[in-house]
C-alpha cells in the first residue's frame, strides 16, 4: 500500500478522533474510606473495568474521601491499596452508571466491615447510586430553613423571618429547576435542559457544575460558541476553588479535589468545542491544561495527539500519543496513530527500499493485540506488510 494512502486514512481518522462525543455514557464515582469509622487518608482507590482492564485510580483526601468525574458506565472491581501497594479491600461486580448518565455512584468502604452505597437521604446495596436530587455533575438540592422560634431562643424579627422566607422561596425554585434539568438530561433532551441550567448558572454563579452541565448540553446541540463561554465561566470558578480563593462550606462545589477533577473535564470538552469551531490552537491549549490536571489524562492526551496531527505538528502529535499510551496502555487507537505517524517518518533509499523507524511494527502489532477485529485492523495489516514486518494473526477478539 502506498504511503500517501496510509496518511490520507490517518488524516480522516484523526479528524474524527480529535473530539470525544460529550454524549458518551459517563458517570461519577465517589465515597469515603474508613476503618472502624476512622477516615483513611492517602490510600489508593482503584476502579478496574472488568470488560477491558482499564484502571481509574484515586487518592483519598485528609477526610478519607475520593471522587472522580467522567467514569465510563460499566462493571468494575473496586480495590483499596495502602502506600506500599498492599491490597486492603477488593470487591468485584460493582456496576457504575446505575441511575443514569452522569449519575453519582457513591461507595463508602469501611475496611473492617465492607462496603455500602448511600446518597442524600437513602442507602442501597454496594455500588448503587443512592438518592440524589440532581445527578448532573455537582448537582444538589438546597434545603429550606425552618421558620420557628425554639424555646429559650431569641424571637426573630420581621426582617429575619422575611429573609428566611426569601431563602426558602429561592431554594424551592432551584429544586424545581434542578429536577427539570435532570429529567431532560436523563432523556438526552439537551435543548430542553438548557433553559433551567441557564437559570441555575445565573442564580448560583459560584456553582461551576451548573456551567459545566450547561456547556455539555450546548455542545451536544451544536451551540459551540455558547459552550465555550459556559465552560469559561465554570473553569474560572473551579480554578478559584482549587486555588483556595473561593471557600464556602455550604457550597457543594467548593471541594478542591472535586473542583480539580471537574476543571479537567470542562477543559477537555471545551477543547472539543474548539475543534468543532476549527480553532485548533485553542483546542490544543485546552487539552494540554486538561492533561496537566486530570489524574487519568489518557483521553486528553489522545485528543491532543489527534489535534496536533491535524495542524501539522507531527512531533507534537507523537509525543502526545506516547503520553496517551503511558496513561492508558489499553487504548488501541493510540497505537494506531503512533504507528501511522512513524510510518510517515520512514525513509526510502536510492534503490526504492523503504525503512520504517524503530517502534513502528511494535505499535501496529500492539493495536492488533488489543483490537484484532478493530475498525483499523485491515489498514494496520497492510502497513505491516508494506514495511516487511510479520503480521500477527493469532490474537483473539476481546470479549465486550
Amino acid at each position: 500500500m502506498k504511503r500517501n494512502l496510509i496518511l490520507t486514512a490517518l488524516a480522516v481518522f484523526c479528524a474524527m478522533a480529535g473530539a470525544i462525543p460529550a454524549s458518551a455514557q459517563l458517570a461519577e464515582v465517589g465515597g469515603k474510606v474508613t476503618d472502624r469509622g476512622k477516615p483513611q487518608p492517602g490510600v489508593q482507590v482503584v476502579y478496574k473495568d472488568e470488560s477491558n482492564g482499564r484502571q481509574i485510580k484515586m487518592k483519598t483526601n485528609s477526610k478519607g474521601e475520593f471522587f472522580q468525574l467522567g467514569v465510563p458506565i460499566d462493571t468494575y472491581t473496586v480495590s483499596v491499596l495502602d502506600n506500599s501497594g498492599k491490597e486492603l479491600f477488593k470487591q468485584p461486580g460493582i456496576r457504575v452508571g446505575i441511575g443514569g448518565e452522569n449519575a453519582l455512584n457513591t461507595m463508602d468502604i469501611d475496611l473492617s466491615t465492607g462496603a455500602t452505597a448511600k446518597g442524600q437521604g437513602s442507602a442501597g446495596s454496594a455500588g448503587g447510586p443512592g438518592a440524589r436530587t440532581s445527578e448532573f455533575a455537582g448537582g444538589y438540592s438546597r434545603g429550606g430553613a425552618e421558620i420557628k422560634n425554639q424555646k429559650n431562643q431569641p424571637k426573630m424579627t420581621k426582617e429575619e423571618i422575611a429573609a428566611i422566607e426569601a431563602h426558602n422561596a429561592k431554594a424551592k425554585n432551584e429544586n424545581v429547576l434542578i429536577a427539570q434539568a435532570q429529567t431532560d438530561l436523563n432523556a438526552k433532551n439537551w435543548q430542553g435542559a438548557i433553559p433551567p441550567l441557564q437559570q441555575l448558572a445565573q442564580t448560583e454563579p459560584n456553582r461551576w457544575s451548573f456551567n459545566q452541565a450547561l456547556g455539555n448540553a450546548q455542545l451536544n446541540t451544536g451551540q459551540y460558541d455558547a459552550a465555550v463561554q459556559s465552560f469559561d465561566k465554570g473553569i474560572q470558578v473551579a480554578q478559584n476553588v482549587v486555588s483556595g480563593s473561593l471557600k464556602d462550606p455550604k457550597n457543594p462545589d467548593a471541594n478542591p479535589v472535586k473542583a480539580k477533577t471537574g476543571l479537567a473535564a470542562m477543559l477537555t470538552n471545551q477543547g472539543n468545542a474548539y475543534l468543532k469551531l476549527h480553532k485548533n490552537q485553542e483546542a490544543v491549549a485546552a487539552f494540554e491544561k486538561a492533561a496537566s490536571l486530570d489524574p487519568n489524562p489518557g483521553v486528553a492526551y489522545f485528543n491532543l495527539c489527534a489535534t496536533q496531527y491535524n495542524i501539522g505538528n507531527t512531533d507534537g502529535a507523537l509525543a502526545a500519543c506516547n503520553k496517551a499510551i503511558a496513561a492508558d496502555p489499553n487504548r488501541a487507537d493510540a497505537y494506531f496513530i503512533k504507528g501511522s505517524l512513524l510510518m510517515a517518518q520512514g525513509k526510502t533509499d536510492k534503490s526504492g527500499k523503504y525503512t520504517a523507524p524503530d517502534g513502528t511494527a511494535e505499535a501496529l502489532n500492539k493495536y492488533l493485540e488489543l483490537e484484532p477485529n478493530g475498525a483499523h485492523a485491515n489498514d494496520v495489516k497492510q502497513m505491516l506488510q508494506f514495511i516487511g514486518s510479520k503480521v500477527q494473526e493469532n490474537y483473539k477478539a476481546k470479549k465486550k
